[in-house]
């Protein structure tokens, strides 16, 4: 059990016996209460030192968790509620205390189909029904496509991750003809352009798998989990998306978009290295640092006739062809 779950077993039980108006409690009393609370949730012996429960009274008394109980000794030994109608459970909040929260649930309940999210779904129902007195409705909305093929397979690579599991893939990419097997050693989900990847080791270099591509796992149980430290942010500082080359380095990409659309691009930036080079009324040329990749051509020929890329001279003739085979597939079409 986490020490966060310990914790809120330990705060339940105190005030428990805080708020008991035909008992007093000594320290030992509170210690022995907690140890046998724990014992009920744990299942085995859990003791509860004289110092956690001095350290659990500070923190009620404190506003470290919004509580401020009004714990007081009585009788130079017992404790109890300077208030006997105090609870912890009884924390009042104003109106826009509960909007706030109702926010915080709605966004919430937009991951709780993730069965990985499972034991939330009643926190988040508790919380729901806690603060239905707001009629605040939901101001804020995430994207997300519950019908997109490979969700099934998340459940099991985020517990693999978690548990450190080695596992065998079955897999077959696009451009292949038949499906191949890949021992993985599972370190990352992410999530890009509404798709889902796994991001692994495989032979002691990083694979990135689709999900959607994914046609069966089996976890190799007798075999051991290769713990690389694996740094997300690095891996994927210099590329925009999930295809990253461990060969290519990163170059200078140059575009310019025409005034119209500059806005969009400042408050959006392409990549956390995009500066701007030069503005004038005629648009602005901005400057990211990136590998080319499939993803940042995807980018680009998203904008359309709105940007035009100056370097690589490799990258902009891409485009160029990319947008020649787009204008002649509507020759022939009146």
């Amino acid at each position: 059990m986490s020490s966060n779950k310990n914790a809120l077993i330990r705060y339940k039980t105190l005030d428990k016996c805080l708020k008991n108006k035909y008992k007093k409690y000594t320290l030992e009393d509170l210690m022995e209460e907690c140890s046998e609370a724990l014992f009920e949730f744990e299942g085995k012996e859990s003791f509860v030192s004289k110092r956690t429960v001095q350290l659990d009274l500070q923190n009620m008394r404190s506003e470290k968790f919004g509580y401020e109980a009004p714990i007081e000794v009585y009788e130079r030994r017992f404790y109890r509620y300077s208030d006997p109608e105090y609870s912890i459970h009884q924390i009042s909040v104003n109106e826009n205390d509960l909007k706030a929260m109702n926010n915080a649930v709605q966004i919430l309940k937009q991951f709780k189909d993730f069965s990985m999210f499972k034991e939330m779904n009643g926190v988040i129902q508790k919380l729901e029904d806690s603060i239905q007195s707001t009629t605040q409705k939901s101001i804020i909305h995430l994207d997300k496509n519950e019908q997109l093929k490979g969700l099934e397979h998340i459940d099991i690579l985020y517990e693999s991750i978690l548990n450190k599991k080695v596992l065998n893939i079955k897999y077959k990419s696009f451009k292949a003809r038949e499906s191949n097997q890949y021992i993985v050693h599972p370190q990352l989900l992410k999530e890009y352009n509404n798709r889902w990847f796994l991001i692994c080791f495989h032979k002691g270099s990083i694979m990135t798998l689709a999900l959607d591509r994914i046609e069966e796992i089996l976890i190799e149980e007798k075999m051991e989990f290769v713990d690389k430290e694996f740094n997300s942010d690095r891996y994927f500082g210099e590329v925009i998306g999930v295809t990253v080359s461990e060969t290519q380095r990163p170059q200078n990409v140059i575009f310019k978009v025409i005034a119209k659309h500059t806005p969009y691009v400042k408050t959006k930036p392409f990549h956390h290295s995009q500066e701007i080079m030069e503005e004038d009324e005629t648009g602005t040329t901005f400057k990211i640092c990136v590998q080319l990749n499939f993803e940042l051509e995807r980018m680009i020929l998203g904008l359309g006739d709105f940007i035009t890329v100056l370097a690589p001279r490799k990258l902009k003739h891409r485009i160029i062809s990319t947008l020649k085979k787009a204008s002649e597939n509507y020759a022939n079409i009146h």
